[in-house]
This record gives C-alpha cells, structure tokens and sequence, in this order.
C-alpha cells in the first residue's frame, strides 16, 4: 500500500486544469527539462516518472531541492509578470512524460475563473512552506538531521507498507541521498551503516526499506508537521 497519494498539495480543480493543456514532452532518464539561467515560461505537470530540482553551488557540488513524481507540478514561473529565469536545474531521474503548462494560457485561465486562482495561490502558499520546513531541518538538526528528516519525508512521498516496515520506491545513489542532505557521500555512507547496526533501516538492492520510523523522528526531536509538509516532492 502506497502511503502518500492523500496528501497531494494540488486540488482536484487544479489537476483537472493541467490534463486540460494538450502539448506534452518525453525526457529520457538523465535528460534536463530546463537548466539554470534559461528563460522560464512554461510549468511542467508530470504525467509519468520521477525529475529532480537540484542547484549546483560555485565549487561544483549538486545540492537537491526536491524529487517530484506523477501529478507534481514544477517550474519557476512567476505569474502575472515579466519572464524570470531558472534559479534551478531539472533532471530526468528515470524515463518521463509531462504536459507542457504555457504561462500566457495559464494566466488566462485563472483570470477567467478567480476560485482556481484562489486555489493556485493556496498551492504556492503551501510549496514555500514545505520549502521553508526542509530548510529548517537542515539548518537546526545538522547532518544527522538532514539525513533523518530527508528519509522522513521520503516515506511520505515514496513509501510502501510492507510486513517488515516501509519501503521507499525510489533507487538512489547514496551521492544523490548525500545531494539532498547538503553533506558529501562519506557521511552518508557512516551514518547508514549505522543506521543498519541499529536495525533502523535496511537496504537491498539499492531500495531503503525503514523498519523503525520512531527512531527516525525521535532523534531529531519531529515537530509532527503536516504530512502535506513533510514530503520531498
């Protein structure tokens, strides 16, 4: 059982309008659907597949914003004004298919019916908050934090019940868990491995499987925020 789908931030009237936009694009895993500096004007709804939203710092390193799956909107358009650019860099993580959402057409759209714009607005108002938990977590819990908090958040957006506790249904490298936490792989691999003494979390084939969530939040003292909050996507 998929633990996640409830706490989708977009409304069903917000969904709707995305599946209304008829253009769609294909991106190969590894592919980018937009990099830093390039012009942002379109929105991109994910159909199908899993895309980061990562930053790379002045000394070469790839920090990770956050991992965004099917039904997820991502893209850095303000609306209602001039065109911005991308402070972000966004990456196939695996084979994926969007709905390319046009600013001009969207902005018509929410002009036309304010309840959608009043529901846009409570979608954006609620993407800063999650922003702004993550980098609450990081600044005040340190490494250990960061680590804990990340794979907190990534039972709630990719976690599967099973007998043995939950399993993430994401594959990644410890360097890409190391990118989300801000920290550099040789902690990552330390504090698993201890993770792993402790029985707190197993991993098979690359997939975490979370057998003591407790530990998790106890550990770095959870507020228990909102499940809508605590995701990565």
């Amino acid at each position: 059982m998929t633990i996640n789908n409830s706490d989708s931030m977009l409304s069903q009237n917000l969904h709707h309008l995305f599946l209304t936009f008829s253009q769609t694009a294909s991106y190969k895993k590894g592919s980018y659907l937009f990099q830093e500096g390039t012009d942002a004007t379109v929105l991109y709804f994910i159909k199908s597949g899993k895309v980061q939203l990562s930053k790379l710092t002045p000394d070469g390193r790839e920090l990770t914003f956050q991992i965004s799956s099917t039904s997820d909107l991502i893209g850095e358009v303000t609306l209602f004004c001039g065109t911005t650019k991308h402070m972000l860099q966004a990456k196939a993580l695996e084979d994926s298919e969007v709905i390319i959402v046009e600013k001009h057409i969207l902005e018509q759209k929410l002009a036309a019916e304010p309840e959608l714009s009043i529901e846009y607005m409570k979608w954006m108002g609620r993407r800063i908050q999650r922003l702004q938990t993550k980098f609450r977590d990081l600044i005040l819990h340190g490494k250990k934090g960061a680590l804990y908090s990340t794979l907190i958040r990534m039972t709630n957006s990719f976690g599967i019940m099973r007998e043995n506790g939950i399993a993430l249904n994401i594959h990644l490298t410890n360097q890409e868990l190391a990118n989300l936490c801000g920290t550099s792989r040789e902690v990552i691999n330390r504090m698993l491995s201890d993770l792993r003494k402790r029985e707190v979390l197993s991993i098979d084939k690359g997939q975490i499987t979370i057998h003591d969530l407790n530990y998790l939040k106890v550990e770095m003292n959870c507020e228990n925020c909102p499940t809508y909050l605590c995701k990565i996507d």
